[in-house]
């Protein structure tokens, strides 16, 4: 039994190690959403940071402000999500194997 518990603590620090190792990863990434046609462009980091918008000069119009307002934010929002999708499945892909031990 001392051998098993020894086995299954050098797997969790494995797996700790390796969940340290692809945050790190993730963290370099950058995650790029448009909406309204490419209208708006946004870019967030894996640190789910907003780093860059982009907007076309024919989005801009001063008459109607709110529409540009929703293609910023539904472009921020895509990016996000797929931040956190990208986080998910490499989390997922770690832990996968932990069967009913989680």
């Amino acid at each position: 039994m001392p051998g098993n518990m020894n086995n299954l603590m050098k797997q969790a620090q494995r797996m700790q190690r390796q969940m340290a190792e692809q945050q790190k990863e993730l963290e370099t990434k950058e995650y790029t959403a448009a909406s309204g046609g490419g209208a708006v462009e946004v870019t967030v980091s894996g640190k789910k940071e907003l780093t860059k918008v982009t907007i076309q000069p024919d989005a801009v119009d001063p008459d109607d402000v709110e529409m540009l307002q929703d293609m910023i934010i539904a472009a921020v929002n895509e990016a996000m999500k797929q931040a956190d999708e990208a986080s998910e499945a490499v989390m997922s892909s770690l832990t996968g194997g932990l069967g009913g031990l989680m």
